[in-house]
């Protein structure tokens, strides 16, 4: 044993002369210092790439449309088709008010409008009636005045005779009472005969007589004279009274229009109560989900009065609110890659549709005042839309408005 101990001692010096010397210590550093310059390259390039290329923002949401539901007529509510966040088609009956009070204004309207349609057709039958008994009138008063015009002038020839029997039957008159006075003295005397004289009387009181009848007769003609003239002036204003036949005829023609005017005023009121009948069911504009419901079976609504909210799922966008700074290279129409939080990171396509009029701090209830002595400059967000490429990724409905989201924007191709 112990001549063999010096010789194993010899065969381990052997091995440990055999073994490989271990690498110096700065070689191993170096490696590291490579490594991580390598990675700090790589990551540098990585960052300018994307800040070249791409702006992004956690400062983001979807937004979408928010319907308020709300009442266009006073009413009960006796139907409610719909319980708080469930999802209704468009056109869905969401509340129904009671009809009946509607119903009854639509019956009496359409009565309305068959009276005025009654009126307005007799009015318009008078038209062509009254044209034809106007022109008959002005014929007939035409023919009046002619008529009385020839009565005044035969009237006046009679007048002229009347006068002239008048003229002769005084000359007769004149004449028998002179040779009356002359046979009186005769008679007492004797030189004549009591005949003769008796015959002298006769024929002065018979042309007395004569004259007096003469004088009828002129008084007569002066009357039918007078009455004639009557006639003719009673004819020419008979005549006047006709030639307004085309006003007659404009008048009636006016009634016509106007009969014609409350037929389609009666009809716009019968459309109109048929609009507040339709407005008893109040349906969905669009398909959503209905939430903040407030209406309750019995309960009377008044107009405008909100009932419910419907939020719309089709109709989804997304607005960003970018920082100014970042607003250089970005325009309408580049293409975004929006990352939604809620659902691990889902990916969804769009682009840029509209960029904001101002920042979000000018658009709020207080902008801010920074006409001030400690006035600090902020850089500002500007909302950026942005719309989905293919409304069809949303198909599932799974983006709802105010959810939080990180959109990617391809600022230089």
């Amino acid at each position: 044993m112990a001549d063999e101990k010096p010789e194993q001692q010899n065969d381990n010096n052997k091995q440990r002369d055999e073994r490989p010397e271990p690498p110096p210590q700065k070689s191993r550093r170096r490696f590291i210092v490579i490594g991580v310059v390598a990675v700090l390259v790589v990551g540098a390039v990585l960052f300018w790439w994307h800040s070249t290329y791409y702006e992004d923002t956690d400062d983001a949401q979807v937004n979408g449309h928010l319907i308020q539901i709300s009442a266009r007529i006073t009413g009960h509510v006796v139907k409610l088709n719909v319980d708080e966040n469930q999802y209704v088609d468009a056109g869905t009956v969401l509340v129904e008010v009671d009809p009946k009070d509607y119903e009854v204004a639509v019956q009496q309207d359409e009565a309305n409008l068959q009276s005025a349609e009654a009126a307005y057709e007799a009015a318009k039958v008078n038209v062509p009636v009254i044209n034809i008994n106007t022109g008959s009138t002005l014929s007939s008063a035409g023919a009046d005045v002619s008529s009385a015009t020839a009565t005044v002038a035969q009237t006046q020839k009679q007048l002229e005779a009347a006068e002239a029997g008048v003229a002769q039957a005084e000359a007769n008159n004149t004449k028998s009472q002179l040779d009356l006075e002359r046979y009186i003295p005769l008679v007492q005397k004797d030189v004549i005969s009591k005949q003769q004289f008796d015959a002298a009387v006769a024929a002065a009181n018979g042309n007395k007589a004569a004259l007096a009848q003469s004088q009828a007769n002129l008084l007569a003609a002066q009357d039918g004279v007078r009455i004639a003239r009557d006639r003719v002036a009673q004819a020419q204003a008979s005549f006047k009274t006709a030639q307004t036949a085309p006003q007659q005829v404009a008048i009636q023609k006016a009634k016509a229009d106007q009969a014609a005017a409350e037929v389609e005023q009666v009809r716009a009121q019968l459309d109109q109560a048929k609009l507040n009948l339709s407005y008893t069911k109040i349906v969905a504009p669009v398909a959503g989900i209905v939430t903040r419901k407030s209406v309750e079976i019995g309960q009377n609504v008044s107009v405008g009065q909100n009932m419910m909210t419907l939020v719309s799922l089709d109709d989804i966008w997304i607005t960003a609110n970018f920082k100014e700074t970042q607003l250089d290279h970005m325009r309408a129409g580049q293409a975004v890659t929006v990352t939604v939080d809620a659902y691990g990171g889902r990916k969804y396509d769009g682009k840029i549709s509209q960029i904001g009029g101002a920042t979000g701090s000018v658009l709020s209830l207080f902008p801010p005042e920074n006409a001030t002595g400690n006035y600090v400059k902020v850089v500002q967000r500007i909302p950026v839309r942005i719309d989905l490429t293919d409304p069809k990724q949303n198909s599932d409905h799974l983006l709802r408005p105010g959810m939080s989201v990180e959109p990617k924007v391809r600022v230089k191709n």
